[in-house]
């Protein structure tokens, strides 16, 4: 069962978790208990594919009468068939200890494809056993909404609002992704605004607890629980290609956005895998304020940088860590966020905020700092990153270089050994980011289907500036449930 991170709504079922966005209260969903692996069953899992552990993991978070674990399997077997690669990730070894855990075989080629085509399925099954339609609304800084699509376009059950920053706020390949979807189920919105300011429309809807039920809404972003129990499969995965002994702790480097992948880490870690993480962040650093400060704020005007998925300031999952390390506390997480929502600034209780240093360290890569390791990185493996997956490279290469006076005081064995137990997640392929690709003096990257999506015709509504976006939001919204009423 599950409840809200704020208290205010208790013993949910998983079904209506998945079907849902923002808790009336305010708050998003997290089980009420947190299964416990024991050591000696790690070891067990240690050889399983990464089928196989998503397979083990996601039905201890879900009762078997609410979906049984032979449809459960046959779903994720639906989802990952879409997958260029069987295994579904790959570790990589390079030179001066670099290890790379490639999370981006899916169909947009992202790591966000992982979780989403799980979860398309998995809303299909519970909405057609239903005989139910939804409405997905989905905000989205560049990913996210293409793998959306690709996970929902087509099916009887779902429509889905994409909201997506304009401006050259998205790479064009994100951005045409998206705008050329040809589905009737699919809608795009093109916001004249960053990925923080198109989510107020959205949150506003979802906290009008009788329009979301009106209109059956649901989201996809990671405020969705179920986005975060999938990818807790990608920290097992990481941790046994690493560590197959399991008998060492591994560091993993996660660059991050609306923390959906570190809150996973942090429940990964709660069950018992034996991993600390770093938050690689670019220089909207609002991940090494909460860190090494203690204060979750909003400072300044959002930068536009060359990792565009995580320019952000507001992140959905930063509330899933409160409650994390406050031991669940709802009372607490619900007056932090209350202060957040009016101040756009608060800070961490000073327990709190070592429980999460403990566990999370930061590290902020700014344009000049990602495209030297996009550089560096080619320039001795041959082997390119998209500028991400550059911020946690970068951390690699500041935590190992001796030339670095920040390690002057570790010695060459320790920094081996610390390097040695560090794997980077690498979230999507340089294939999407041409622009930062060449800025960082890299060849040129060409792919047949990506270059075919600048001919297909393009489908997307314009949110100006002057726009009322919530009243265009609310207004697709109820056009949408009024189409499906006359069908039916």
């Amino acid at each position: 069962m599950y409840q809200s991170t704020r208290g205010g709504v208790t013993n949910v079922s998983f079904e209506d978790v998945l079907l849902s966005g923002y808790c009336s209260d305010g708050g998003i969903f997290v089980p009420r208990s947190i299964p416990q692996i024991p050591r000696e069953t790690l070891k067990t899992w240690s050889t399983l594919s990464f089928k196989e552990l998503v397979k083990k993991i996601v039905p201890m978070f879900i009762l078997e009468d609410d979906i049984p674990n032979k449809s459960l399997s046959d779903l994720f077997d639906s989802g990952f068939s879409r997958f260029s690669n069987a295994n579904i990730v790959e570790l990589k070894e390079l030179s001066n200890g670099l290890k790379i855990m490639e999370l981006f075989y899916g169909p947009t080629l992202a790591f966000k494809d992982i979780s989403m085509v799980c979860l398309g399925q998995l809303l299909e099954f519970c909405l057609s056993r239903r005989n139910r339609h939804a409405t997905i609304v989905v905000g989205t800084s560049g990913d996210t909404g293409g793998s959306a699509i690709e996970a929902l376009r087509g099916l009887d059950h779902l429509d889905l609002v994409v909201l997506l920053p304009g401006g050259g706020r998205c790479t064009e390949v994100q951005e045409l992704q998206m705008i050329t979807a040809a589905e009737g189920n699919i809608h795009c919105f093109r916001v004249d605004g960053n990925s923080d300011e198109l989510d107020s429309p959205i949150r506003r809807c979802f906290l009008d607890s009788e329009f979301v039920a009106k209109h059956n809404l649901a989201s996809i972003n990671s405020l969705n629980w179920s986005r975060v129990m999938i990818q807790i499969a990608n920290f097992f995965a990481a941790y046994f290609k690493v560590c197959p002994s399991c008998d060492e702790e591994v560091e993993i480097v996660v660059p991050t956005g609306a923390c959906g992948n570190v809150a996973s880490a942090c429940f990964a870690r709660k069950m018992g895998l034996p991993i600390k993480m770093v938050c690689s962040v670019n220089r909207n650093d609002f991940m090494t304020r909460l860190i090494d400060r203690g204060i979750y704020s909003v400072e300044g005007a959002l930068d536009r940088s060359l990792a565009p998925a995580m320019d952000i300031q507001m992140a959905y999952n930063v509330e899933r860590l409160f409650w994390i390390f406050s031991d669940g506390d709802s009372e607490l997480v619900r007056s932090l966020m209350e202060r957040f929502e009016r101040t756009l600034r608060v800070d961490l209780p000073p327990e709190v905020h070592r429980k999460m240093r403990e566990v999370i360290s930061a590290h902020r890569a700014d344009d000049d700092a990602i495209l030297g390791a996009m550089r560096r990185c080619w320039e001795e493996n041959g082997y390119v990153v998209c500028p991400h997956t550059a911020t946690a490279v970068h951390y690699h290469y500041y935590t190992s270089d001796d030339s670095n006076s920040s390690n002057s005081g570790i010695s060459v064995d320790e920094r081996r050994k610390r390097g040695r137990m560090r794997v980077c997640f690498a979230t999507a392929s340089p294939l999407k980011f041409q622009e930062a690709v060449t800025s960082a003096g890299i060849p040129v990257l060409t792919d047949a289907h990506l270059d075919a999506l600048k001919l297909k015709p393009k489908k997307c509504e314009e949110m100006k500036r002057d726009d009322d976006w919530n009243e265009m939001l609310r207004s697709r919204i109820i056009q949408i449930t009024g189409r499906e009423t006359r069908r039916h």
